[in-house]
């Protein structure tokens, strides 16, 4: 059986009463936290759009505010193996909003770069708890 290494770990047991801290914890809230923003910036696009272009049709409000909804959906299942995968993909969704107003692929273009980032990050993070770096894994002095 495999584990997925966003689990959390098992607590040590040498450490009497204090559990590790886990920071992928912290991480998947990050990712839920960016979601949320970027469901923000998505929907402040709106105005962006119906005043430059073409203006607001009937098709990029529905694919902003679905994109919005879909992105707050994907905040909830951020402790997923796949979700970061699914971050970084739903960009490629935003970025083709672009053949409908060039404002709506900018942001994706923004946002595929924090969520490289973020993914870059994780497997830092990965890379130093594999190898006993992260502060939740040093024994405290004795």
């Amino acid at each position: 059986m495999t584990t997925d290494p966003t689990d959390p770990p098992q607590t040590d047991p040498s450490v009497a009463g204090a559990a590790a801290p886990d920071p992928w914890k912290s991480f998947r809230g990050v990712m839920a936290g960016t979601l949320i923003l970027e469901a923000i910036v998505v929907l402040l696009a709106l105005p962006v759009v119906a005043k430059v272009g073409g203006g607001l049709t009937g098709t990029s409000t529905g694919f902003l505010v679905g994109l919005a909804v879909v992105l707050v959906l994907l905040a909830g299942v951020q402790g997923r193996p796949w979700a970061i995968w699914v971050n970084i993909a739903f960009q490629f969704v935003l970025i083709g909003g672009a053949v409908l107003d060039g404002a709506i692929g900018f942001v994706g273009v923004v946002f595929l770069v924090v969520w490289l980032l973020i993914a870059y990050l994780r497997a830092e993070v990965l890379r130093r708890q594999k190898r006993g770096l992260l502060p939740g894994q040093q024994r405290p002095p004795e």
